[in-house]
């Protein structure tokens, strides 16, 4: 029969598994957010509206990283969560105490690093000459292959500007 120090220490064992799990599909479904810099993406109100094209030839491509702007906290509330748990796990008395909370700061300090390189996408920093004259530079994802010397339109107006090959 187990005794009630027992079952405190399961049942508090299951309260920091549940809000591991719980803080895991946060982070999930964070994760599910769909932003993109590519050239053939469009968001649904960017969709059949008029956009002003101009046509040019690419004098540079320079590879570039595209980091998300904004983080989502998932990555921080996840790995302070699951660190918290495997801290817990470690000692006992003051000691688990002190290695649960060194445990959640560390983890969300992994889980920050973590998301933030998973916020990262392969990019070009795109330089095109326009047929007027003008030059303009445009970053997007390393979606499309585009080369010095290749003729190219510049789409802009509803939204982000773009480079797409002729």
């Amino acid at each position: 029969m187990p005794t009630t120090q027992t079952t405190a220490i399961q049942s508090r064992a299951s309260r920091w598994m549940a809000i591991a799990a719980v803080t895991a599909s946060l982070g999930v479904l964070a994760g599910c957010a769909n932003n993109s810099a590519s050239s053939q993406v469009y968001s649904y109100d960017q969709a059949q509206r008029e956009q002003i094209v101009r046509t040019g030839t690419v004098t540079g491509v320079r590879p570039i990283s595209i980091q998300e702007s904004k983080s989502s906290g998932a990555g921080v509330l996840a790995g302070g969560a699951l660190g918290g748990v495997a801290g817990n796990a470690v000692g006992g008395g003051t000691g688990r105490a002190i290695a649960t909370v060194g445990g959640a700061i560390l983890g969300a300090i992994a889980g920050n690093a973590v998301e933030n390189r998973v916020g990262r996408t392969s990019g070009y920093e795109i330089s095109v000459r326009l047929d007027n004259g003008e030059t303009r530079v445009v970053a997007q994802e390393a979606d499309t292959p585009v080369s010095v010397g290749q003729r190219v339109q510049v789409i802009s107006g509803a939204g982000p500007t773009r480079v797409a090959p002729l």
